[in-house]
């Protein structure tokens, strides 16, 4: 199946450095897939001759005179910017020239301006980012990490219907368990929210394994978990910190004295494995999920080899049909409610 990818080459914290040297080592591997590279001409053309790419039609580059900054308001954004690489590439799927957009920039602006061209689809109040995380057993995939601060127990349930429906699209797991992440496992507690949400869970179709706490994450305990943007962005903006951190120490203390650094090397082997299995390039690539087009959030601090991965999973959803799932589950999950009022 041939997919067309736009990219918004300007995005991120390197821009064309990175978008370009990417889309270049992915079509390079991936003969199949068209790249359509929007941005400032002259800047992409520049990047395409330091990478010496030579692919004719596979890539495409499409111009736009804007470029939103990361720390840019997404209102403003949205009003001012119409010509931005982001906007365009977003308006190529909407336009059903691309099959999805990738985009290392402004997560604000992506998310507020993915609502307003391509809408949500049936049945979807919000659309949240769906991130997968590294666990012992492989990993989780966690929404929403940052799109919806304030949640319904109603979003909740929608949220729970589309993390379920990514992981069976991409994991090919046909009951994927569901978490509902609490301050305890007991169902009499958390927020009034988050209890209301646990009923509707227990009531509908899905594989609702119960509450899940934080550490259940990267225990692996359940294939989605689900939250409100807040705990969401909380928690893996905490692993991330964490996670450098511990990097941070190893080194250090690897570096203390002439036997540290002898020990580091003969454990180099187990701590290159264990950096593999928690590389955060392996496993970038944020979904929009919920609305009518495939959009692939990327780390603004993308390198090469990440965004590379962020473009991969944007193939992926177009590829197993994430969109037509997402709403055959939607459809069940009301049909389902309407038969229950009706009992």
């Amino acid at each position: 199946m041939s997919v067309t990818v736009a990219i918004d080459a300007m995005g991120g914290d390197h821009g064309p450095v990175v978008t370009v040297a990417a889309a270049v080592r992915y079509a390079r591997t991936h003969p199949d897939v068209r790249i359509l590279l929007v941005g400032r001409r002259e800047v992409i053309e520049k990047h395409l001759r330091a990478t010496k790419a030579d692919l004719g039609a596979q890539l495409e580059i499409l111009e736009a005179s804007e470029v939103i900054a990361m720390d840019e308001p997404p209102a403003q954004a949205l009003r001012g910017k119409k010509d931005s690489s982001m906007r365009m590439a977003i308006n190529l799927v909407k336009e059903g020239k691309a099959d999805a957009c990738v985009s290392a920039g402004n997560t604000g602006a992506l998310m507020f301006i993915s609502k307003f061209v391509l809408k949500t689809l049936p049945g979807i109040d919000r659309p949240a980012i769906c991130f997968a995380l590294p666990t012992r057993k492989g990993h989780t995939y966690v929404l929403d990490l940052g799109a919806n601060v304030d949640c319904t127990a109603e979003h909740l349930l929608q949220f729970a219907v589309m993390g379920s429906t990514l992981a069976c699209a991409i994991d090919g797991n046909e009951r994927p368990s569901i978490g509902l992440l609490n301050v305890g496992e007991e169902e009499i507690k958390g927020s009034g929210v988050v209890k209301q949400a646990g009923e509707l869970l227990r009531s509908s179709h899905l594989n609702f394994f119960g509450n899940v706490e934080g550490d259940d994450i990267y225990k692996g305990t359940t294939d989605v978990v689900v939250c409100d943007g807040f705990v969401g962005n909380v928690a893996l903006k905490t692993s991330e910190g964490m996670a450098k951190m511990l990097g941070g120490i190893l080194k250090e203390e690897f570096g203390r004295s002439m036997l540290a650094k002898l020990a580091g090397l003969i454990a180099l082997p187990v701590l290159k494995r264990i950096r593999d299995r928690v590389d955060p390039n392996r496993y970038n690539g944020a979904t929009l999920v919920g609305l009518r087009g495939v959009v692939v959030k990327s780390h603004g601090s993308a390198d090469r080899i990440s965004f590379e991965c962020a473009i991969h999973g944007a193939v992926e959803d177009v590829r197993q049909d994430l969109l037509a799932r997402i709403n055959k589950q939607i459809e069940l999950e009301h049909a389902q409610i309407a038969a229950a009022a009706s009992a």
